[in-house]
């Protein structure tokens, strides 16, 4: 018979979805040689690619979480995988998880964070159908100050990192404008601060 030592103890491994976000979690008992996790992701009848790597912990018999997130996917099931990689190249795969990013029922505009920020903040929407979408700063007097978004973009929730590095301090408005391809049109606009 052949002593064959399992390289990592794998104890969890889970998806779960946040809008249209994916963030995966799994945990380890011991780690012998490990060098790390490529994570495989697999959508509609596609093959599996690698999406990401975390860095394992090498050899330790204390019990070790990880974590990995991937963004502003389109509304669909999606399978991940982990292939854990050896340091000396043998690996081995864990099961299978299926997620399903679902299609927004509401166009919205969340409140950006954090608010009052310096220098950057998160401006998150949502839009139900697919749509053509202005995304733009206005300072107090109602002056552009920048665009964010000019494009077409598929169904889902979209997060853009706003950078005010070389703005003043002070109130700025942001403009959401969306048509969306069956004729819906959706306006709103919230208030932020930027303080330095």
């Amino acid at each position: 018979t052949w002593n064959i030592q399992i390289p990592v103890e794998l104890t969890s491994f889970t998806a779960s979805v946040g809008g249209n976000n994916v963030t995966l979690n799994w945990e380890t008992a011991t780690e012998i040689n490990n060098s790390g996790f490529a994570i495989e992701r697999k959508f509609g009848t596609s093959d599996f690619v690698q999406v990401g790597f975390v860095a394992g912990h090498g050899t330790t018999t204390e019990p070790q979480a990880y974590s990995f997130t991937e963004n502003s996917l389109m509304p669909g099931i999606y399978s991940y995988r982990l292939k854990q990689l050896d340091f000396d190249g043998t690996f081995d795969y864990s099961n299978v998880v299926e997620v399903e990013v679902l299609t927004p029922g509401s166009y919205t505009l969340a409140q950006n964070y954090p608010n009052p920020f310096n220098p950057s903040t998160k401006i998150t929407f949502s839009l139900a159908d697919d749509s053509k979408v202005t995304l733009k700063i206005f300072d107090l007097l109602g002056q552009e100050v920048t665009t964010l978004v000019n494009q077409d973009l598929t169904a889902g929730v979209y997060n853009y990192d706003f950078n005010a590095t070389g703005i003043n301090s002070g109130v700025y408005f942001y403009k959401i404008e969306a048509v969306g391809v069956n004729g819906n049109e959706f306006v709103d606009i919230k208030k932020m601060m930027l303080l330095k």
